[in-house]
């Protein structure tokens, strides 16, 4: 019986975290990508095993890989994102923090996509209807819940809108810390966690979500789950403007758009 995409999915995340298993602790070879930015052996190892798994069973699908880019010709519209290990700096330095995200996007939309935790043996997942985690081989419903306060907020360089909004600033805005309880994990795993409901929120200005390889995935296991998924400025995504909030629940999502709209209007050149 031929597989589905999402038990695909799930199936291309997990050999991509057992090889990210493996080889935490070892000696990594770095590779200079730009910047301070690298990728590792085991970040390499990890997306070759993920591409085998799907072009095995979809050989005629478009792969779009962190570390080896766009293979295949396809023309059918389906095209697999992936992203061996989000966290690599974590992975890197001895952290268990990381994620391998394997997202199908068709059309405009994702379609299904899985998130693996290497190291908890956790797999969010989602068949674009509905969103669960797998563990030990059982499937439980997601369920976002903002009870925790706790939102993450993705601190990593570039930031595109570092003139009117920046993440790092959150952290000292007393209205933030109030209301909510700052976080730093520095993985899309994090995205995924507000599908869960162990998180309250995460925040980013990074642009470009649409068919990124590290957020893809996360995203559309929120959307699945019913969070609020939204641009920086409260627009819908991928109709302009840069950065992501996702949030467990509307009142959540309301009081976020509020403080970064306080940004704004710090920045704001008075007019002349």
């Amino acid at each position: 019986m031929p597989i589905t995409d999402h038990a695909l999915a799930i199936a291309a995340a997990e050999a991509g975290a057992t090889v990210v298993r493996a080889r935490y602790g070892s000696s990594l070879t770095r590779f200079t990508k730009v910047g301070n930015d690298f990728a590792t052996s085991a970040d390499i190892e990890a997306e070759q095993a993920i591409l085998d798994v799907l072009r095995e069973a979809r050989p005629k699908d478009v792969m779009v890989g962190e570390e080896s880019g766009r293979t295949g010709t396809g023309e059918n519209g389906r095209t697999w994102l992936v992203d061996p290990l989000c966290g690599t700096l974590n992975y890197a330095a001895g952290t268990m923090l990381a994620s391998v995200n394997v997202a199908l996007h068709t059309g405009t939309d994702i379609a299904v996509a899985a998130s693996a935790d290497p190291f908890s043996g956790e797999v969010f997942w989602t068949d674009g209807s509905a969103a669960y985690v797998r563990c030990a081989g059982t499937d439980e419903r997601l369920v976002p819940s903002a009870e925790s306060k706790l939102v993450d907020v993705n601190l990593d360089p570039p930031f595109p809108s570092k003139d009117v909004f920046r993440a790092a600033r959150m952290l000292a805005d007393e209205d933030f810390t109030e209301q909510f309880h700052p976080r730093v994990v520095s993985t899309s795993l994090a995205v995924a966690w507000v599908a869960a409901g162990r998180r309250a929120a995460y925040l980013t200005d990074r642009h470009d979500l649409g068919r990124s390889v590290h957020f893809a995935a996360g995203i559309a296991l929120c959307q699945a789950a019913g969070c609020v998924v939204t641009g920086l400025e409260g627009q819908p995504l991928h109709t302009g403007g840069n950065g992501l909030v996702v949030a467990a629940d509307q009142l959540t999502h309301a009081a976020l758009l509020t403080l970064v709209r306080k940004q704004h209007r710090a920045t704001a050149r008075p007019l002349t």
